[in-house]
């Protein structure tokens, strides 16, 4: 053999025990390939955890927190976007805790309470009212302004009402000032159908407002008797959180609505404005600063999972609401 050659590793087929030696030889191969693979895989597990802390990290907005807690003279804001309900984002428990940082905050020296909604729950709706009115009782020296946008009907107006002031645009959707409660009648469509409703009920009224069965006289008068006395209590919480503002009119309760504008002269608003210019001429802080309290990723990642699963269902049912 020249000197220069170097001596093959692999093991001729004649030399003892070259089976063991070839197997050894993979064995080693397979070892070191699975701690490629585990290296790999801890890297990427690794890069997947920073990613995800980055995110939320931003996600949670520190800086915005950060804000909240300095001490400087700011404008709170809260929002009400959406239908208010008890299981959404507009609901009172949202809505309060809201409202109950911005005026517990030292730093805000006045609150801003931003509506575009179409009205929702009447309970909902009153626990915010409630509220609002215990709020600016125990902080006297801290106005609550309603700035509207698009729209403020129904219960919205019921949560304005109780604002020091209501600040509409021009043509803001503002009123509305009633209760409805609505469903569907089938038993003609159950008919044509050749369909029967068997209802077995334990107690008489049990049945109230099925809408699988004729509608009962008895039950229109006591549900028309809920309305009007719901109706009433909104009413009553118009009156007195804009006292003598009001000009009352034959049709203002009808559950008409009315422009920004016309609101002004019906004194159901008190002018026009908008967040930043109710911040900057009449709270006389500039500095706005959000406290509305927004879903987490795990409510908006189970409400899109939830709407995604209700998707073939929503073509197919019938919804009631009481509003």
């Amino acid at each position: 053999m020249p000197d220069n050659e170097v001596p093959s590793e692999k093991p001729a087929a004649n030399a003892p025990n070259w089976e063991r030696s070839v197997i050894e030889k993979l064995a080693l191969e397979s070892l070191a390939e699975q701690r490629r693979r585990r290296r790999w895989g801890i890297f990427f597990k690794v890069l997947g955890f920073s990613y995800a802390a980055v995110f939320l990290y931003f996600a949670i907005d520190w800086e915005g927190r950060d804000k909240m807690v300095d001490g400087k003279r700011h404008t709170a804001l809260v929002q009400m976007n959406g239908v208010i309900q008890a299981k959404g984002d507009v609901s009172a428990d949202r809505v309060n805790e809201a409202l109950q940082a911005a005026f517990e905050d030292s730093g805000a020296v006045g609150v801003i309470l931003r509506i575009n909604s179409p009205g929702g729950s009447p309970v909902q709706a009153g626990i915010i009212n409630d509220e609002i009115r215990r709020l600016r009782l125990k902080y006297a020296g801290k106005p609550l302004y309603v700035v509207v946008e698009d729209v403020c009907a129904s219960g919205g107006y019921y949560v304005a009402a109780a604002a020091d002031q209501i600040y509409v645009d021009k043509a803001s959707i503002v009123g509305s000032i009633g209760v409805l409660m609505d469903g569907f009648g089938f038993t003609g469509t159950m008919e044509k159908l050749g369909v029967e409703r068997r209802l077995l009920t334990a107690g008489a009224n049990k049945g109230f407002l099925d809408p699988f069965s004729p509608q009962n006289a008895e039950h229109k008068a006591h549900a028309q008797e809920m309305l009007g006395e719901i109706h009433q209590q909104f009413i009553a919480v118009v009156r007195q959180g804009r006292g003598k503002r009001l000009k009352e009119t034959p049709d203002m309760f009808s559950g008409l609505m009315w422009t920004g504008a016309k609101s002004i002269e019906l004194g159901l608003a008190d002018g026009f404005g908008t967040v930043e210019s109710v911040a900057r001429d009449v709270i006389k802080a500039e500095d706005v600063r959000d406290y509305t309290v927004k879903q987490s990723i795990a409510e908006k990642f189970a409400k899109q999972f939830g709407a995604d699963m209700a998707e073939g269902m929503a073509n197919t049912l019938s919804h009631f609401t009481l509003r």
